[in-house]
């Protein structure tokens, strides 16, 4: 090869790396490959506690210092990531597993929201998880330096008492009229469920200063809650409302008391969203009407708070896991449409 012909060759190289270097970033798909800018985990929060009951075991001491508290964080960035990040927080007797891939192995609301634009960070709460716990009063009761009625109050939710819970059907094993979770995978999803330590845990909940310390450091992020987890982002708000972009409650346990004081919760956009079957569950159509007192006391005072069942959008048949549901990405794209309307990108 003579060097006249080995010069263009290599302009033509540089020419293509710069057009390469100068291409708009690939265009957002839901199939094919996942493309992120970053992605990780961290923890926020802590504290060290000093124990004398840490073991019973001879190759470890059972005196020393231990990290509790503390809240586990997953997340993924995707390139050209909108300003808004969104959090997900899982309810009851479940980890953050319960926004990754769904039970009958679709693609779940973290990957989902990332593939159209938004920075997912999953947390499991603290004392759940990945979230240390303190066994240090089990080992205490059982040395017999404490009585029993010192054990940590925990529980764990049985299947059949679940299914109600979680509306598949008003009782075990009977099903809703056109019920939209995936019963065919039902065994996948009771092995996402893990013991709840939320009654063992110190007070107040140390998930909710760890949710305001992670809004803060994020600079803008939407916290969307569930169940257990739904009040989270309210009392978040009422400890400081700085990071918090919006608040999306999906079926929360509990809404604020409308009594309160609702200026925490004029700041911020407000979505409180339940699915199907509500009217006919007593344990959350009771929830579901405090709800509603809630939000009209936060309009009232100023605020731009909504509550929408999905039925009254054109979405039927959602239980109470409705981000696994069937038709979770139907779902997800009316959740997506909100935050983009309400919350500045």
């Amino acid at each position: 090869m003579d060097k006249s012909t080995l010069m263009l060759r290599l302009a033509a190289a540089g020419a293509a790396l710069f057009l390469f270097g100068c291409a708009s970033p690939p265009a957002r798909t839901m199939d094919g490959p996942l493309v992120i800018a970053k992605q990780g985990s961290f923890f926020v929060g802590g504290r060290d506690v000093h124990s004398d009951t840490l073991s019973m075991l001879p190759a470890f001491a059972s005196t020393g210092t231990i990290t509790l508290d503390q809240m586990y964080v997953h997340y993924q960035v995707p390139l050209d990531a909108k300003r808004a990040s969104i959090t997900l927080i899982h309810g009851c007797c479940l980890t953050g597993k319960t926004w990754e891939t769904t039970p009958d192995g679709r693609m779940g609301w973290d990957e989902y929201f990332v593939r159209k634009g938004y920075a997912t960070y999953i947390v499991d709460q603290s004392w759940r998880g990945r979230s240390a716990t303190d066994i240090s009063a089990i080992n205490e009761v059982k040395s017999g330096k404490a009585p029993a009625e010192k054990l940590p109050v925990v529980f764990a939710a049985a299947h059949e008492g679940a299914w109600a819970i979680f509306r598949f059907g008003a009782a075990y094993p009977e099903v809703f009229p056109g019920m939209k979770f995936p019963l065919e995978a039902q065994g996948e999803f009771w092995k996402q469920m893990v013991p709840d330590w939320s009654n063992a845990v110190p007070t107040p909940n140390p998930t909710v200063p760890a949710l305001s310390m992670l809004a803060r450091q994020l600079g803008g992020t939407v916290l969307m809650s569930h169940s257990q987890s739904g009040i989270y982002p309210f009392q978040t708000a009422v400890l400081d409302t700085k990071g918090i972009a919006a608040i999306v409650s999906i079926e929360p346990a509990a809404c604020p008391d409308p009594a309160s004081d609702m200026a925490p919760y004029t700041k911020m956009p407000i979505l409180v969203l339940f699915g199907d079957y509500v009217d006919l569950s007593p344990r959350w159509s009771p929830r579901l009407k405090r709800c509603r007192a809630f939000v009209a006391a936060a309009n009232k005072a100023g605020g731009r708070t909504e509550l929408v069942l999905l039925p009254d959008v054109g979405m039927h048949g959602n239980s109470h896991m409705l981000m696994q549901d069937t038709n979770s990405h139907q779902v997800a794209d009316w959740l997506l449409a909100w935050i983009d309307k309400n919350v500045a990108n």
